[in-house]
């Protein structure tokens, strides 16, 4: 077995790469298939993430640049940082006082500012693409391919996917909106999502010899997924975008946290022992991730 890679960047292995372009963005013109339902009947839009996202922001001068971030508080035995499309997130123990966090902050400022740096140019890069068009025959990325999307007119409204010709066919009433067409996809995705995650976390879960007490989806803006001290696992219903393995990677790790509730060599020494790729995983993750296009705009 070769020794765990530990590097900075894996402070933000969850961070999510793509989430910034599935912010909401001004609406298209629908095509002649939808009109626009009245605001009653739109979809609600997607909760705001758990965590800090709210908190107050703090302030440190780093030579010529001011930088805010967030500050939560727990009961980890270190300081803990966590840069996303939000900016820097700090997480420190309650005995840590203000002023030994902000040192911490410039003993790390070189990595903070370059990979905000950095999530700012990827940031700008997702802004230009495209939105994706809901019509017939459009490519919708599922499990590591794209399947193709199509709109049949019908009565009544159905939802079938054909896995020999990869298609999803919809059927669309008279009078469906767009925004409901999306959520109607969104629907099919999750569901596919609860039913491969099932099967990945038994599989991965016997191979570590741990138990888990219970997994939901998560619809976060800034994780992969998380796993509590009480053996609650949550993984992002958008993962069913990508492939098996690397579905797999992000399933082995919440896993390996039953073991080791740390980024420590020990956890991902437990990670190599399932998932010997994962630093490679990690990196196709987060390309594929800045390939994506726009999704969902609700």
């Amino acid at each position: 077995m070769t020794s765990p890679k530990i590097t900075g960047p894996q402070l933000e292995l969850f961070a999510l790469d793509f989430f910034a372009a599935l912010e909401p963005t001004a609406p298209t013109s629908p095509p002649a298939l939808f009109k626009a339902p009245p605001p009653s009947v739109l979809p609600p839009p997607l909760a705001a993430p758990p965590g800090p996202l709210n908190a107050p922001l703090r302030r440190i001068q780093l030579g010529p640049h001011a930088l805010d971030y967030q500050l939560r508080r727990s009961t980890r035995r270190s300081i803990g940082f966590m840069i996303d499309d939000d900016g820097l997130r700090v997480t420190a123990p309650k005995r840590i006082t203000l002023g030994e966090i902000d040192n911490a902050i410039r003993a790390k400022q070189r990595w903070i500012l370059t990979k905000l740096h950095e999530r700012g140019k990827r940031r700008a890069l997702r802004q230009e693409k495209p939105p994706m068009r809901w019509i017939d025959g459009a490519a919708l990325p599922y499990m590591g391919a794209d399947i193709t999307l199509r709109l049949q007119p019908a009565q009544r409204s159905h939802c079938m996917f054909d896995s020999t010709l990869g298609e999803l066919r919809i059927g669309v009433v008279a009078g469906l909106a767009e925004a409901q067409l999306q959520e109607r996809v969104r629907i099919w995705l999750q569901a596919q999502a609860t039913r491969v995650f099932a099967e990945r976390l038994a599989l991965y879960a016997a191979r570590l010899g741990v138990s888990y007490s219970k997994v939901t989806l998560s619809s976060a803006g800034t994780r992969w997924g998380s796993c509590t001290v009480d053996g609650s696992i949550r993984l992002n219903w958008r993962l069913i975008h990508f492939s098996l393995p690397l579905i797999d990677y992000v399933v082995a790790h919440e896993l390996a946290h039953l073991l080791e509730m740390n980024h420590s060599p020990r956890f991902w020494a437990k990670v190599e022992s399932v998932y010997p790729d994962y630093d490679d995983a990690r990196a196709a993750l987060r390309k594929r991730s800045q390939e994506l296009p726009v999704l969902f705009s609700i």
